[in-house]
């Protein structure tokens, strides 16, 4: 992490020494990964699986003419276990190969479905919120219904056309409905194209386009208007109404033409779709891991170094493995994503130390090349049934390890550990690729690796909770780990309060009275068996305070959970007194 502060901020420190009021904002997991649609690298939160399924979609067919197949990629996946098991809040990067735009209604069958007027001429134009080919669905009807429509598509209609009020409806349908059963996705009543109007089509439905800029790593935004519609933004207003009515309240001539006719049509011209013969599940490669490379990661591994922006307190990027023989180009993206969670300090990196097919020993060769307690590794592979296909499919662990930690927090508090029969069970997982022993729970355990254990009459749980860090101290355990994220993140938007204010003694008080509160309740929620906090004098002395500087100390004992239980059995004669 970094020690020093360049511009006036708040540096959260920590001091390990461990060796052998209100409740912190929760920000949600965050997953990096390939989806079905939506917006190419726009990290997007969603709240629900439903929301998620709306937004970046759930099976796609492969494509093939000779073995055509539905698959579900691993972020679905993860996506579903995270709420199904009381997940709040995903932030989802979506991450692609090749060029990916807008489907629009300007180049939908050539400009046949465009929105037309009254003058046969070009009135507005739409476009698709999410990209890729999918989102095309221009061409001919059978009985009302495209042909290319499908659930992951939509089309539109225009209803209400008025000339004499110069307002008309917008109504967006599935790609897959018909004219006798539309499905209404969102409708938007009394549009207006004059922008001196409250409703003026862009303002209401939004007109702002997000790119990713890689030089400034940060998102870019142009557009007047934010988008306010799920689906579609306005991608341009050919022709304005401003000021419709004349001065006696009558439209105005030559603007009435210029009002859009009631008519239906469709979206096209969108770019970019899943790469032939792409692998998926536990074929995925170094080369191929669902279409992708390593390398399509990068952009998004780079944006999510941004704690301004992007807040959360867990990581996935299931697809990618950190194993150097069989996936030597995933070592780098998963390099930089443990050096990212580190600078931020507020989450912790699940990761997978092999592909599908490995052995106990070469997992915990791979856990051994990493040292760092922001990170935690899970084997073996987990057998489910895919919740959008049902079929029986393997996925790597932090596929499902996202819903354990959901489970925790739901249920518990972000410093207890997310493992043991308790909190981590895996009832949605049929089997595990390898049902280990008691010693191949000891290697992968002594090797820091979360072993994924099989109990009869239990099921299958997670049976393990070290970090990824090799010295022996309280933050080699996640539910350490995560309760100083939970601290660190707390009490530094307190302090962010006090960035700028006099440093005095009632300043202090000020931070005092917040904190000590807090870390009492957490106490009494069973994070720390004991704190003490020193914000004054002896801390903040004249030299330090002529530095523009405002220090506090804070010690915690975390508390530790009980992983080791020995329990004695003595067996005594018969007439035997039984001392204390």
């Amino acid at each position: 992490m970094a020690e020093t502060l360049i511009s006036p901020g708040v540096l959260a420190r920590e001091n390990d020494s461990s060796f052998v009021s209100r409740r912190p904002v929760t920000a949600g997991a965050a997953i990096i990964g390939p989806t079905v649609k939506g917006p190419v690298e726009i990290p997007t939160i969603v709240t629900t699986f439903s929301e998620y399924a709306n937004i970046f979609g759930t099976t796609f067919d492969s494509g093939s003419v000779t073995n055509s197949k539905t698959y579900t990629y691993f972020t679905s996946i993860a996506a579903y276990n995270y709420f199904v098991n009381g997940g709040t809040s995903l932030l989802v990067a979506r991450v692609v190969t090749g060029s990916y735009t807008s489907a629009n209604t300007t180049t939908a069958s050539a400009g046949n479905d465009a929105i037309k007027d009254y003058n046969n001429s070009e009135s507005f134009a739409l476009e698709t919120l999410s990209e890729g080919i999918i989102m095309n669905n221009s061409g001919s009807q059978t009985a009302g219904a495209l042909i290319s429509g499908s659930k992951d598509n939509v089309r539109y209609q225009i209803v209400n056309s008025n000339t004499g009020s110069g307002t008309f409806d917008l109504l967006i349908r599935r790609g897959d409905d018909n004219v006798l059963t539309p499905t209404v996705l969102e409708t938007f009543t009394m549009l207006s194209l004059d922008p001196n109007s409250p409703n003026f089509i862009s303002r209401v439905i939004g007109d702002q386009v997000q790119n990713y800029n890689g030089v400034t790593i940060q998102i870019e935004t142009t557009g007047s208007y934010a988008n306010r519609s799920n689906y579609i933004r306005v991608k341009n207003v050919n022709v304005t109404t401003l000021n419709y009515f004349d001065n006696n309240g009558v439209a105005k001539n030559a603007y009435t033409s210029s009002i859009p006719i009631n008519k239906s049509g469709s979206f096209g011209g969108a770019t970019g779709t899943v790469r032939g013969g792409a692998k998926f599940y536990n074929d995925i490669s170094d080369s191929d891991t669902q279409g992708l490379t390593a390398g399509c990661y990068t952009n998004m591994i780079n944006l999510l170094s941004n704690t301004d922006d992007f807040k959360f307190n867990v990581l996935l990027t299931p697809g990618l493995i950190d194993n150097t023989t069989l996936f030597p180009t995933h070592i780098g993206a998963i390099s930089s994503i443990i050096t990212n969670t580190q600078n931020r300090g507020d989450n912790i990196y699940v990761l997978d130390p092999v592909g599908y097919g490995s052995v106990v020993s070469a997992a915990v060769a791979a856990a051994g090349t990493r040292n760092t307690s922001y990170a935690a590794a899970y084997w073996p592979w987990c057998q489910i049934v895919d919740p959008s296909t049902g079929d029986l499919v393997y996925v790597p662990a932090s596929t499902v390890i996202g819903g354990v930690y959901a489970y925790n927090d739901s249920v518990a508090e972000p410093w207890f550990a997310p493992a043991g029969i308790n909190r981590g069970g895996l009832s949605q997982v049929v089997r595990v690729e390898q049902k280990l022993s008691a010693a191949n729970r000891d290697t992968l355990y002594n090797g820091k690796v979360n072993p994924i254990a099989t109990f009869p009459g239990t099921g299958i749980v997670v049976y393990g909770q070290k970090t990824l860090q090799t010295r022996a101290s309280a933050l080699d355990r996640v539910n350490v780990r995560r309760l100083l994220i939970a601290l660190k993140s707390y009490i530094s938007q307190i302090a962010l309060n006090l960035v700028f204010e006099q440093n005095t003694i009632a300043t202090r008080n000020q931070f005092l009275s917040q904190t000590n509160p807090y870390l009492t309740s957490v106490q009494q929620r069973q994070g720390l068996y004991a704190f003490k906090v020193i914000m004054d004098e002896t801390n903040n002395t004249p030299d330090v305070i002529d530095r523009n500087e405002l220090v506090g100390k804070i010690f915690v004992q975390p508390t530790k959970t009980a992983e080791f239980i020995y329990l004695d059995f003595n067996i005594t004669p018969t007439g035997a007194t039984f001392g204390a």
